[in-house]
């Protein structure tokens, strides 16, 4: 399974409804051919959200995609048939996976990879995290109910 794992800077994005895109934060990331995506706080995040930092903060499989209705927009909303959200709550990355962990935050430092890109190792560890989400109810969203809100990333 091709997995996103990228860092975050705050929550909200996405929502508790499980719309990635919402705010149009990772624009371009979205566009990416993944199956699931890991959603990591960041070692500095935004002042209010600094209890995300270096967590597993969301978990989603199975995405559908739609482009967002504001033109200036620069990636679609992303919608999982899984989806877990953690936030503050979620586990520590160097726990579950301290070789992604080496990787991210301290040897290569990256804000976004490519599962596919990574060692077998790496790989497993993604896997162990997946699974997670592998075991909740299933969470699709109809892309035709998102409720856009103020523009929260990127540029407008």
């Amino acid at each position: 399974m091709n997995t996103l794992v990228f860092k975050r800077t705050h929550s909200g994005d996405p929502n508790t409804r499980g719309v990635f895109g919402v705010h149009d934060c990772m624009g371009q990331v979205r566009r990416r051919n993944f199956d699931a995506v890991i959603g990591v706080g960041g070692k500095r995040p935004w002042p209010d959200y600094k209890n995300i930092a270096l967590r597993i903060n969301w978990i989603g499989i199975n995405p559908t995609k739609k482009e967002a209705r504001k033109r200036r927009w620069r990636g679609p909303y992303v919608t999982f048939e899984r989806f877990v959200l953690y936030d503050e709550t979620g586990p520590e990355l160097k726990k579950l996976a301290p070789k992604l962990f080496k990787y991210m935050f301290e040897d290569k430092h990256v804000r976004a990879v490519m599962s596919r890109a990574l060692p077998g190792d790496m790989q497993e560890e993604i896997t162990r995290i997946l699974r997670r989400a592998k075991k909740h109810q299933g969470t699709r969203r109809l892309l035709s109910k998102i409720v856009l809100s103020e523009h929260k990333c990127g540029r407008l």
